[in-house]
């Protein structure tokens, strides 16, 4: 068995062999698999604390939370009442969502005990009707603050702020490059593929397949099945790829191109179809045996919840944007480990986001081998005395100082303006 192949069969059956039936199966007969689903092992890891609060001596009271912003970037600042200063830099999508924050989101942390961050998280959700917006909507703004009020926690207590939430098990991250190039021809795509991953020295990539929610459109028409033979032969089988389709098909099609997948060692196919389509998710990974990812525009714990138990995915993968923060996609990463299967978090370009993901991502026991990276923000100039946040030998190093590791350039702060209305 060649060493793809290898790869993916570790990952299926990593999955079955750590399945415990006792655990997530009823014992009733004559009902269907979905009916005797029992949920109790994974509704106690949601039950369980994340934050680390015997790391704190007393209450961390937030006196106040801003939203500033210059040239596209938004950075969310926080401080407590001890005088302790944490910072974020919100995903591009702020630029749309900030209303949320400062009127929906903001007022509520004020005056609250920053220890109590678990409990917040929940009770933010239903705070002025928030659970009506849902999604990224409410998702983006409410990361931000959590990795603001992370960063301030880390630096009080002096431990980086994954830390903060585990124990940490990677000091380096490997990385894979992805390409984004949809629209252009097979052999451009692989063009640009050659070009950062030579650039980064990555042992995985990422390439698009289909049209992105297309409804089994390919773009341009053919580009999918010549690509894929192409980098295989290119890259040869020592190199892991993953497939991304982005929702680009029914059940017949992302099976079909499932299967040439699998012919050419594939590591893993993600979102086969639209990513709310669970039940067809499902179905899908029935009839592979490339193991299937998803879970990048996920806004529920619920949903994912009921993914992981009736083994709609064998990969999940949270944006911890796009669901809400560390904490919330840590239930999920720990679900996900509880039923063997990894877990290999989405992250956005924008902003800091790889930052966060690294540190999210140096806790996780479940890890997947390699995680996407697209390079730092270059508008925003920082200092970093643990790491110097490049890719060498295909991995980053994880910052190791307190709280998010960096320092944003004082002079650079000072443009930055209030965000008010």
């Amino acid at each position: 068995m060649n060493n793809s192949k290898s790869r993916r069969v570790f990952i299926k059956t990593s999955a079955a062999s750590l399945f415990l039936p006792g655990a997530l199966m009823g014992s009733c007969k004559n009902v269907s698999m979905e009916d005797a689903i029992d949920y109790s092992a994974l509704d106690r890891i949601l039950k369980r604390p994340v934050l680390k609060r015997d790391l704190f001596s007393g209450p961390v009271i937030i006196e106040y939370l801003e939203l500033l912003h210059f040239d596209g970037n938004f950075i969310c600042k926080v401080r407590a009442e001890n005088g302790a200063i944490g910072l974020s830099v919100s995903n591009s999508r702020m630029t749309s969502l900030y209303p949320i924050f400062i009127h929906q989101l903001r007022p509520f942390f004020i005056g609250r005990d920053a220890r109590n961050l678990d409990d917040l998280l929940d009770e933010v959700y239903v705070h002025k009707l928030n659970y009506k917006y849902q999604g990224i909507a409410l998702w983006i703004p409410l990361a931000t603050i959590e990795f603001a009020i992370l960063d301030m926690l880390g630096r009080i207590a002096g431990t980086p702020m994954c830390q903060l939430l585990g124990d940490q098990h990677h000091s380096k991250i490997a990385v894979y490059r992805a390409n984004n190039n949809r629209g252009l021809s097979a052999k451009e795509s692989l063009e640009t593929i050659l070009t950062t991953v030579q650039e980064s020295g990555a042992r995985a990539l990422k390439f698009k397949v289909g049209g992105r929610m297309s409804r089994n459109r390919d773009y341009p028409p053919g580009r999918t099945e010549e690509l894929i033979p192409l980098l295989r032969k290119e890259f040869g089988n020592e190199m892991t790829i993953y497939a991304d389709s982005n929702g680009s098909y029914d059940v017949p099609e992302a099976v079909r191109i499932g299967k040439i997948l699998q012919r050419y060692n594939i590591d893993f196919f993600e979102e086969p179809v639209p990513f709310d389509w669970y039940e067809e998710t499902r179905e899908v990974k029935q009839q592979l045996d490339i193991p299937v990812a998803g879970g990048e525009q996920e806004p529920s714990m619920h949903n994912f919840r009921w993914l992981i138990a009736n083994d709609g995915l064998d990969i999940v993968q949270p944006d911890i944007f796009y669901f809400g923060g560390m904490i919330r996609s840590l239930k999920v990463a720990r679900m996900a480990e509880t039923m063997g299967k990894l877990c290999t978090p989405h992250i956005s370009g924008s902003g800091l986001g790889y930052l966060y993901m690294m540190q999210f991502v140096s806790i996780l026991p479940n890890a997947g081998p390699y995680h996407e990276f697209k390079g730092f923000n270059p508008k925003i100039p920082l200092n970093c005395d643990t790491s110097d946040l490049t890719v060498q030998n295909g991995k980053v190093s994880v910052p190791s100082g307190p709280g998010s590791g960096i320092e944003i350039d004082t002079n650079y702060m000072k443009r930055y303006k209030l965000v008010t209305t």
